[in-house]
């Protein structure tokens, strides 16, 4: 994984007015720490953190503050929850060499044989791997796979140096029959029944209770 550098200012503000002011002018709060060392609060250019993120949730960053460089990984973002922009961020001080922990993410590729459904069990597996070498992600092939399959953690391709940090068997894809229109439909009417929830009839169901009612009438008036 490349080293993404930028440029920090030393931040001497605090609270959450001297944080909107820095976010109005495009730039993030963030705070280093790790190995034993007091925290370090710095400004970061927010669109320039944003696209350094933005493809790998633990890029691999030297953070320069004058003189001085940290080597840092993200370990807490806050973003917006509308607009999606980067709020804060701490960052993890690490050595070359050094081993961290990181939730990878997970992609799946192919395609299972028709009529089954690919449910991803866990989008990130936890592993333990060198500061310097951390992968950005695993692929998981679900091509061919049918009801039944699975792909456990055990099952991962980790490139030489990471090891799993989770249980081999945590379960990872998972296969089943995708449900047919009459099971989807009976599992949406349960979940409103549930709930509460009542629909008009429809024209064609009024057409059949007024039908049914006729017969009913027709009938009574026969005997």
């Amino acid at each position: 994984m490349a080293e993404i550098k930028i440029a920090a200012e030393a931040r001497t503000e605090f609270g959450k007015g001297a944080a909107r002011r820095i976010r109005r002018e495009d730039k993030v709060p963030v705070v280093l720490y790790g190995h034993g060392a007091e925290p370090v609060h710095l400004t970061l250019p927010g669109h320039q953190l944003m696209l350094a993120l933005k493809g790998a949730a633990n890029a691999l960053l030297t953070i320069e503050v004058g003189s001085d460089s940290h080597l840092v990984i993200p370990k807490q973002v806050q973003r917006d929850p509308l607009k999606g922009f980067i709020e804060h961020a701490d960052l993890l001080i690490v050595r070359k060499g050094e081993k961290v922990v990181v939730d990878v993410r997970i992609n799946t590729v192919g395609d299972a044989v028709s009529g089954n459904l690919v449910i991803l069990e866990n989008s990130s597996v936890s592993v333990e791997a060198e500061a310097t070498h951390i992968p950005e992600s695993f692929e998981v092939s679900v091509e061919g796979l049918v009801a039944g399959d699975q792909i456990l953690a055990k099952d991962l391709t980790l490139p030489e140096g990471s090891t799993l940090a989770v249980d081999d068997d945590i379960l990872i894809v998972n296969v089943t029959g995708a449900p047919t229109e009459a099971q989807l439909e009976a599992e949406l009417a349960e979940a409103e029944a549930d709930l509460g929830i009542e629909h008009d009839p429809t024209d064609a169901e009024e057409a059949e209770a007024a039908a049914e009612s006729s017969d009913d009438e027709a009938a009574t008036e026969s005997e």
